[in-house]
């Protein structure tokens, strides 16, 4: 009987694969017939691909393209694959990679508009051709948008059927467990005196503390563990398409702005009230929030010695702000890197400057111009800054003057410069004009150049000017005073509803990643049966216990060390309950129930041990 035992065990190579196939799959058993079945298949579709080329060169060797076989709707489908396949996925995802450089070196308009100012005066010929290809507006960008737009369907083409399938994985119970054990990887054996149900029901109650998914059947029992590698798949799937909604989420329904702001001035939140206003697609003009700022007062520290010398410490804008039109108003101390959040909408400092004071009389003695004008920073080392002065409104003659403001004036070789960031030495130097600025054309102009195509460049020799002084026009056209400075801060205001969700999805897609790579999927199969008839060929009380184990991936090692401990669990739980039956009234007691037979590698050797 100990030799039917061993054949039992032994079995046929033939539905050892099938077993196999039902571990590693999902969960249909295959036989040594579905496998000869493939075979016959694959000959049937060799002796079809032969038919096939004698067909071809019955025909005279002639065959037709593949493509004229395919279709309008096979080409349509063989391009969604291709589209939607994993590959296509990187290669996008790298193209949109490769095409935010750009955005990243070159300043955008969006972001800090004199940047881009000084841009354009620092390459007057590069400039324009960057502009042409959108190089200033990266990310707003036709091409820049359809590299996302096919990210987005190709991720979502690839993700969304995927995100089904491990969903269904996730819920789905073990597989039914192999007839043959000892061909596993990992297999074991013993014998105990219990029922084959009863050898069962421990093993399962056992597996089921240990966390184990259980399922029975007629003389088995199949337990897996480590579906959260499935929950972990399924998370990071769903957390990506979240990621790529949020941020769909935030170019349709968020906004951003610019807006220069001197010290004493406010603004509303409003499209009029932004300098720069980029709405996203369903964005209308009372979607913006309802807020105001008015800028009390800047300040700006510098290293003053050393190395770093001229290098910022420290930024600071107080402003005074209100939620709502007509509410109370808060005070707020704007730093960099530290926003000012108002009912969602974030506001950032960007940029700093100075913005000279000048007043302005014209030839009839009036007084037409009495403001500040923000002059925008040219270098950054001593903040030289350009702007112009425009008097549309003077008499006899309109006026306009150019020139620079220089915190700290120095002369250089006959140049001036400015040699600290700091307002130390406030000089202005302008260039004086009369004539037509062309505000009146219907043209727009940009309030940081001068057309001087219909103005005349008047005899007045440019000088320094420090606060107070003037400058006298000649024949009686006005007279120009430098009054002094104010500070201007450059605020970017931004709206996007899509940035909470983005940052829950990066975090649930980053736990997804690590429980795909820490939890492994492992199942424990157990089969129990009478042990037959023993050598001397008498009836055996004893039951034939195996043990299987198989895990999709072990790349890390440590299930055969789990595997080993699991089993030795289940034998002693299966002979803790056989001794306890043993001492019941009535109980049968057998002088070998106590020894374990040694744990061996398949259950042909652990039968085998057990026989002798």
């Amino acid at each position: 009987m100990t030799q039917d035992l061993a054949g039992r065990a032994a079995g046929d190579g033939a539905a050892v694969d099938g077993d196999r196939a039902a571990v590693t799959g999902e969960g249909v058993a295959a036989d040594g017939g579905s496998v000869a079945a493939d075979g016959v298949s694959g000959a049937a579709d060799g002796v079809s691909g032969a038919a096939d080329g004698s067909s071809g060169a019955a025909d005279g060797g002639r065959s037709r393209p593949a493509g004229s076989r395919l279709g309008v709707l096979g080409w349509l489908r063989w391009g969604w694959r291709q589209l939607t396949s994993m590959r296509t996925a990187l290669v996008l995802l790298f193209l949109l990679a490769l095409a935010s450089i750009p955005g990243s070196v070159l300043p955008q308009q969006g972001i800090d508009p004199a940047a881009v100012t000084q841009y354009y005066a620092a390459h007057p010929a590069l400039a324009p051709f960057l502009a042409r290809l959108s190089g200033f507006d990266v990310f707003g960008s036709p091409w820049f948008a359809a590299i996302y737009l096919l990210l987005f369907t190709s991720l979502a083409g690839c993700v969304l059927p995927r995100t089904f399938r491990l969903a269904r994985s996730a819920g789905q119970p073990p597989p039914a467990a192999p007839r043959y054990l000892g061909r596993l990887p990992q297999a074991a054996g013993f014998a105990t005196t219990l029922a084959p149900d009863q050898a069962l029901e421990s093993a399962a109650a056992l597996l089921r503390r240990r966390r184990f998914r259980v399922r029975k059947g007629a003389g088995w029992v199949s337990a897996e563990k480590g579906y959260l590698h499935e929950t972990g798949n399924l998370l990071f799937h769903v957390a990506l398409l979240g990621l790529l909604v949020s941020v769909a989420l935030g170019g349709l329904f968020g906004y951003k702005g610019n807006r220069l702001l001197v010290e004493g001035d406010t603004f509303a939140n409003t499209p009029v009230g932004l300098d720069v206003f980029r709405p996203g697609r369903l964005v209308t003009a009372g979607s913006l929030q309802p807020f105001s700022i008015t800028l009390k007062k800047f300040s700006a520290r510098y290293i003053t010695s050393g190395d770093q010398r001229g290098q910022p410490a420290k930024f600071a804008a107080w402003l005074r702000y209100n939620s709502r039109y007509g509410g109370p108003m808060r005070s707020y101390d704007l730093q960099v890197n530290h926003p000012l959040n108002v009912d969602g909408v974030q506001v950032f400092l960007i940029g700093h400057g100075y913005a000279p004071v000048f007043k302005v009389t014209d030839g009839t003695g009036a007084v037409r111009f009495d403001q500040p004008v923000p002059f925008i920073p040219v270098e950054q080392s001593g903040l030289t800054s350009a702007g112009v002065v425009k008097v549309p409104d003077a008499h006899p003659r309109q006026l306009g003057f150019a020139g620079v403001f220089l915190p700290t004036e120095i002369d250089v070789g006959g140049r001036l410069a400015s040699a600290f960031p700091a307002a130390e030495y406030p000089r202005v130097s302008l260039v004086s004009y009369a004539g037509n600025l062309g505000v009146n054309s219907g043209q727009p102009q940009s309030v940081y150049s001068l057309d001087t195509s219909h103005m005349r460049r008047l005899a007045v020799s440019p000088r320094p000017l420090a606060p107070g002084q003037s400058i006298t026009l000649p024949n009686g056209l006005g007279k120009l005073t430098f009054t002094g400075y104010r500070r201007w801060v450059s605020l970017a205001i931004t709206y996007d509803p899509g940035q909470l969700p983005a940052l829950v999805s990066a975090v649930a897609a980053l736990c997804g990643l690590i429980l795909s790579f820490l939890v492994r999927r492992r199942r424990m199969f157990v089969r129990a049966a009478p042990a037959g008839s023993d050598r001397d060929g008498a009836a055996s009380e004893m039951t034939a216990v195996a043990v299987g184990g198989l895990t999709r991936s072990d790349a890390a090692g440590g299930f055969a060390a789990e595997f080993a401990e699991l089993a030795t669990e289940i034998m002693r739980e299966v002979r803790g309950e056989a001794a306890a039956d043993s001492h019941q009234p009535g109980g049968a007691s057998t002088g070998d129930s106590h020894e374990a037979p040694p744990l061996a590698g398949d259950l042909t050797q652990a039968a085998g041990a057990k026989g002798e």
